[in-house]
């Protein structure tokens, strides 16, 4: 199993109290299995995936090279198909 790579942004934002209490352990559920993915026009991916624990859908943005997580938070406004 490949170990997660993380961008120093994602590591300085993870300080931030309304994303300290995301695990690890769901960043990588979400990137390993996400319920909803798109790309973004730079060539990033963007991917959902429902936390239940937190009843709350987490977005995760991986960098163009597919393996480096950029960004981690809870999306308030996703809403599934």
């Amino acid at each position: 199993m490949q170990k997660l790579k993380f961008t120093n942004y994602f590591l300085h934002t993870r300080q931030r109290s309304d994303r300290k209490d995301i695990k690890i352990e769901w960043i990588e559920q979400v990137f390993r299995f996400p319920e909803h993915q798109e790309i973004q026009a730079d060539g990033r991916k963007r991917m959902w995936g429902y936390i239940k624990e937190a009843d709350k859908y987490l977005r995760i943005v991986v960098l163009e090279d597919h393996q480096t997580i950029h960004n981690a938070f809870f999306d308030r406004d996703y809403k599934k198909d």
